[in-house]
């Protein structure tokens, strides 16, 4: 059952009187649409948050999760939707997640590079979106490739002739459906756990909250239906914390 959210909750998660969530238009599994006019799951979640402490959402936008994580941690923001990283958890007390991702590799077709740990190898490079969950992964897990950082991975191994490049399955499939001189290596490289966070410094009944409030909607099918009428596959529901 959730936490009640009472007045010191309310005033502790949304100390304007609103809500402030930001939201990453950059991942369109997450979130789609405009600035102006999002939806998504992400929204969805923040607008049902917003529902049940009884105060209004102001939505911010981003085009990156660095820039989403840059608000939460200059305290623009009070909620964040965002991978789950140790580097993120030094400022953010994140939920279990609602959805998992992939992140997997796309080469050229011709390349010699047939797996995951063939990607991993002196000489190869990485385009990634600078900030994203994988970036930080990856850069915290190669031992012999190298990291290149752009605003889009796959944008900065088209545009630098790069070995490989890194993103999220579902849009990286789209650009390889696209691209047809561009093949995806078999696999993953990493699960992305997506969840819902807010900072380090709210109090632990804040965090409880979201916590037991993200169970519930991922156990009552709230996450799945959301997933469902934007498009996505309702496999990417996490499993129970």
């Amino acid at each position: 059952m959730t936490i009640p959210a009472g007045p010191a909750l309310i005033a502790d998660l949304a100390p304007t009187g609103t809500l402030r969530a930001s939201v990453n238009l950059g991942n369109p599994v997450l979130a789609q649409g405009t600035p102006e006019a999002p939806s998504g799951i992400t929204v969805d979640l923040a607008r049902e948050i917003g529902a049940r402490l009884g105060v209004p959402v102001e939505l911010l936008c981003f085009d990156a999760a660095r820039k989403s994580f840059e608000a939460m941690a200059d305290g623009r923001a009070d909620l964040c939707f965002l991978a789950v990283d140790p580097a993120r958890e030094k400022e953010v007390a994140f939920t279990a997640p609602y959805v998992v991702i992939e992140g997997v590799y796309a080469v050229p077709r011709d390349s010699a590079l047939a797996s995951v740990e063939d990607v991993d190898a002196p000489g190869v490079r990485i385009g990634v979106k600078q900030g994203s969950a994988y970036d930080l992964f990856l850069s915290r897990s190669l031992a012999h490739a190298t990291v290149v950082r752009g605003e889009e991975g796959v944008d900065t191994f088209r545009a630098q002739g790069l070995e490989a490049g890194a993103g999220i399955r579902q849009p990286m499939t789209a650009y390889v459906r696209e691209n047809p001189d561009v093949r995806l290596i078999e696999g993953r490289f990493m699960e992305i756990r997506q969840a819902v966070g807010t900072t380090v410094t709210r109090a632990p009944e804040t965090v409880a909250f979201l916590r037991a409030v993200v169970e519930e909607l991922k156990a009552n099918g709230f996450v799945a239906d959301s997933l469902r009428r934007a498009g996505q596959e309702t496999s990417l529901l996490a499993p129970p914390a």
